[in-house]
């Protein structure tokens, strides 16, 4: 019965050591929420039957629980110069190498734990290599945003470029006059060329460069002007003559402004070759001052400034058709739905209450 009973107890205690021989690759596998990875660990090497104490201090029971507390230490330097250790970074803890809290190493996992703490370094790898390539994507989307607004605020910039080239249209004689107070200009033609019974115009080649003489000029655009009134303008074409040629057709030829016009059927014309020390002329073309025969410059000056008062001529009053004024002339008879042909013709004058 003796026999019997410690043969029983023996049994019992290899059955026992063997159980907890077992014990530490249990302890070694992932605990419940981690998840485990494709791959199968590796068989443990076969351990001899222990007794019960002698299993529970066993090294890689001890290593089978810090693997897991271990996993979120940082790098740290164990202490190297006595035991020709190395510096060990995280990076190399990733890969299976651990170390405590206080630094001092750990002991050796079995071939399945570091089988598992190497895997689970490597997905601590990716994410951090996730992270890292997320990081520029950031940065570049954040860097982006500044261009947008640079782009949206360079809109505001394109825009405002827009409107100065607008505005330097308008000061060339684009923008519109206000209608009331052109109506309201119109309505005071009589003092305005009341100011202007005595106007005489003078040279000033400085201010207002002279035309020179050219056989095959014609007024430019004129060929598409029409109506009879435009007739005279169609078919103008300046002629040089001597000083009898226009005596013996003309009954008017006046020095006016720097140059002798000759005054025909409610037109003053360039006398070309009457004098040819008096040949300063503004403009080549005909002038319509309607059949009372004022003079041409006393005509210019009071469209000049009716015009003036009604903020499409911006220069001086001087009786040259300069220029300027012819820009503001043709303004005008864009605005008032006339043929702009910047020049001073029937219907505009009609326009201006000056015929």
């Amino acid at each position: 019965m003796k026999k019997f009973t410690s043969l029983l107890i023996g049994v019992s205690l290899a059955l026992a050591g063997a159980a907890f021989a077992q014990q530490p690759e249990e302890q070694s596998t992932p605990g419940p929420g981690k998840k485990q990875g494709t791959e199968k660990t590796q068989p443990a090497e076969p351990k001899t039957p222990k007794t019960r104490g002698a299993n529970l201090a066993t090294p890689e029971a001890t290593a089978s629980k810090q693997t897991g507390a271990m996993k979120e230490t940082g790098a740290t330097n164990e202490p190297g110069a006595g035991k020709g250790r190395k510096a060990r970074t995280k990076s190399e803890t990733a890969t299976g190498t651990e170390t405590n809290v206080s630094g001092q190493p750990t002991a050796s996992a079995t071939p399945g734990a570091k089988h598992q703490a190497g895997q689970r370094g490597e997905k601590g790898m990716k994410g951090a290599n996730a992270k890292t390539s997320a990081t520029p994507v950031t940065a570049a989307s954040a860097s982006a945003a500044p261009s947008v607004a640079a782009s949206a605020s360079a809109a505001p910039s394109v825009a405002a470029t827009g409107q100065q080239t607008t505005g330097a249209n308008a000061a060339a004689g684009t923008k519109k006059a206000d209608p009331q107070k052109v109506q309201q200009v119109k309505q005071q033609v009589q003092q305005i060329k009341q100011q202007h019974v005595n106007f005489r115009a003078q040279p000033r080649p400085d201010k207002v460069p002279a035309v020179t003489f050219s056989q095959g000029y014609r007024i430019q655009g004129s060929e598409s002007w029409q109506g009879p009134q435009y007739e005279v303008y169609r078919s103008y074409h300046p002629e040089r003559h001597d000083r009898g040629w226009y005596s013996s057709r003309y009954n008017r030829v006046e020095l006016i402004g720097g140059g002798y016009y000759y005054w025909n059927n409610g037109y003053w014309y360039p006398a070309w070759g009457y004098d040819s020390s008096a040949e300063y002329y503004a403009y080549d073309a005909p002038i319509y001052v309607g059949h009372r025969a004022e003079p041409p410059d006393r005509v210019i000056a009071d469209v000049q400034a009716e015009l003036q008062q009604m903020g499409y001529y911006q220069g001086e009053v001087d009786g040259l058709l300069g220029p300027l004024t012819r820009q503001a002339l043709a303004d005008y008879q864009a605005d008032q739905g006339l043929v702009a042909t910047a020049v001073i013709d029937e219907p505009t004058l009609d326009s201006l209450g000056m015929s």
